[in-house]
């Protein structure tokens, strides 16, 4: 039996991609392989096989539709192996397909200082996309996880224009006035799911009363987290620091993302049972 995709929903979920795993149930007759086979299918790849052919061909198809479809989460579809599908097996199988949604984060990181290369090495092991932007080149590491991107700007603050909606921003520049110019960026464009600014509590009160006197509803500025960071992890070493704001982020998108429905309802388990069942 083939187990790579063990490894390969492991990558999937530590990516935050969305998949579709594949199992072969029901297996009767002649069949390229046998009951418990599985493959996994993104929207670009498919990873181990159920056999090849037409069979696989089809069940890739079928695959990609459920990705396309965000109602559904699972689906039992049963295939005779003969001329239909141009394969000469003669027996047959059900396909049992299990839709995993996308539960990735993008974030928007500003700053290559110390504490933004402290908090890569954990965002870097996350379910999470990275923008790590910022204007000093020789800042960054030669080398980042998969899922960092390494932005060079000159004008840091146009590239909120650049990120995708609901985006999650953290703000830790070397300069206030740049700190400022972003985080008002992200305000005007607005359709973020979080903003966090690094900074004391005088830092904040500044930046509070300028953006009142631009005229900022208060509402509006208080969705700004600062200082960021979890109070429950204390420390101002800047990997103490990049551990309490990655916890904050990290409770705060799996507060956003929708629970996963894994489970096989009522009329698919009485199709699956019969597949399991039937001589």
């Amino acid at each position: 039996m083939n187990e790579n995709w063990i490894e390969t929903l492991s990558d999937l979920n530590a990516k935050g991609e969305a998949f579709v795993l594949v199992t072969l149930l029901g297996a009767r007759g002649s069949t390229p392989r046998g009951n418990g086979t599985k493959m996994v299918v993104t929207a670009e790849h498919s990873f181990d096989t159920i056999g090849g052919g037409q069979l696989e061909y089809k069940v890739i198809e079928t695959a990609r539709q459920l990705l396309a479809d965000e109602n559904r989460q699972q689906y039992i579809e049963h295939y005779p192996l003969g001329p239909s599908l141009g394969q000469c097996c003669g027996g047959s199988t059900g396909v049992l397909f299990e839709r995993f949604a996308a539960r990735r984060v993008t974030i928007a990181l500003f700053g290559a200082g110390h504490v933004g290369r402290a908090l890569v090495t954990i965002l870097g092991q996350l379910p999470c996309r990275v923008n790590w932007i910022d204007s000093r080149e020789t800042e960054f590491p030669q080398t980042l996880p998969a899922n960092i991107q390494r932005v060079i700007s000159d004008t840091p603050a146009a590239e909120v224009a650049a990120m995708p909606e609901h985006s999650y921003y953290l703000v830790m520049t070397h300069n206030h006035p740049l700190d400022f110019a972003i985080c008002e960026a992200v305000l005007k464009r607005g359709h973020f799911k979080y903003l966090g600014l690094i900074g004391s509590k005088t830092k904040w009160r500044r930046f509070e009363q300028r953006f009142e006197h631009r005229g900022y509803p208060r509402s509006q500025v208080q969705r700004i987290h600062c200082p960021v960071g979890s109070p429950a992890v204390p420390g101002k070493q800047p990997m103490e620091v990049a551990v309490s704001i990655a916890a904050e982020v990290i409770e705060r998108y799996h507060r956003d993302l929708p629970p996963r429905d894994d489970k096989v309802n009522s009329v698919q388990w009485r199709q699956l049972k019969t597949l399991l069942t039937d001589p």
